[in-house]
This record gives C-alpha cells, structure tokens and sequence, in this order.
C-alpha cells in the first residue's frame, strides 16, 4: 500500500490531492508542523525531516512535483483518467514544464515569505523581504494568466497533474491572504479546482486523518 506522511496543508497535499484523483488505496500518516521538531522520531525514516515522504514498496521519494507525475503513471498505466500526458501527445513538454513550475517558481517564493513573514521569531522576521517575494510569486502568475486565455485547464486540453501541482501554490497562496492579487483567469482557475471532488476528499481526508490521529487540523503550508 502506498504510505504518504503528510502535514495539514503542506506540499504533501499535491500527492495527497493526486491519490484521491485516482481512487487510489493508501495510508496517510499525519505528523506535526514542523516534523524535523515535533516528531524526531520521523527523522529515521527521513533524515530531512520534512514532508512529503511517499513510500510505495522499495519506492522512497520527497519531492512533491515528481509524486504527481509518478502517481499518475503508476496507478493509472492505461491512461484512463487522463492526469499524465503521454510521451506521443504534443501538450507532454508543455505538460512537463507547468508540472514543475508550480514547485520551482510558484512555491519557491512563498516559502520565503512564509519563513521571513511566520515562521521566524519577531526579531528575525524581514517584513521587506516577506513583501518583495510576495509580489514575486504574483508576478509569476502572469504565464499561467496567459495560459488560461480561452483555456479551462493548462496543457493538453483536460485537467491534468499539472493543475494539481499549480493548484496546491495558489492554495498556498490563500493562506498567505494573496487571493485577492490572483488576476481575473487565475482567480478562476482557483475556484474551479476547487470545485473538483477529489480536491474536496482530499481537504476532507487530512482533516479526519489528524483529528484521528491527534494533529492539530491548522494549516501547516509550505515545508514541512
């Protein structure tokens, strides 16, 4: 059975998000924010100490990007639900860049502001730094405002692990309180993903995952 170690709202979400797309079985195993901290015990199954940390057999992966595209090609090898893009499609380049630009360039920024803006005691915090990466993070929202021109979803013409990965930065995003800067085709986009039934599973799974399991269900976003 696939295992995802996850926290309220953090990158692992995207994985999560992705295994409630494909029905898939699995175990979600809630931990503390942070976990490297809260649950030392966590750092001998992965001495990062962060999450995600997807296990599937002998599998081990960290990176929430890459468990998008794996997921969607390992649970789902005929290409039934259509997350993946094919190698013979046109869109599979395109579909590979946006899958990693929701990390790389939308995530990153966010972090920055979560770190300098949340996370460091008072006297660490660089307000000035928190604000110029935020209006970094909209500033990247401008190639997937062009995307979205006439387009419900970013690449191939259907809802792919592409959204997924893009998604889970614009829900970071809203706790970040940046919603209201999302241009007019973003701010759409965000409100039909999350109109998807398994972005509602997902929200609802981790929610009854940490009450289950005595985590505190308050959003823990970005690392973990």
């Amino acid at each position: 059975m696939i295992v995802l170690h996850h926290c309220v709202s953090a990158r692992s979400f995207r994985p999560l998000w992705m295994l409630e797309e494909l029905g898939a079985v699995y175990e979600l195993r809630m931990l503390p924010f942070p976990p490297r901290v809260l649950a030392r015990a966590y750092l001998g199954i992965n001495p990062l100490g962060t999450v995600p940390l997807l296990v599937d057999g002998e599998t081990r992966m960290t990176e929430s990007a890459a468990m998008c595209q794996y997921l969607a090609e390992r649970c789902d090898p005929e290409g039934t639900t259509g997350l993946a893009v094919r190698r013979d499609e046109p869109a599979y380049g395109m579909w590979l860049n946006w899958l990693h630009h929701g990390e790389a360039t939308l995530t990153f920024p966010q972090t920055i502001v979560l770190r300098y803006g949340r996370f460091e005691p008072v006297e660490r915090r660089l307000p000035q730094a928190a604000d110029d990466y935020a209006k970094w993070f909209i500033a990247r929202l401008r190639g997937i405002e062009a995307a979205l021109t006439g387009n419900d979803w970013l690449c191939a013409g259907r809802f792919t692990a592409a959204d997924v990965s893009v998604g889970y930065a614009l829900l970071l995003a809203s706790h970040l309180d940046l919603v209201h800067r999302f241009p007019p085709n973003v701010a759409t986009y965000w409100g039909r993903l999350q109109q998807r039934d398994a972005f509602g599973r997902a929200m609802a799974a981790q929610a009854a995952a940490a009450t289950g399991q005595g985590v505190s269900v308050e959003p823990s976003p970005g690392q973990g």
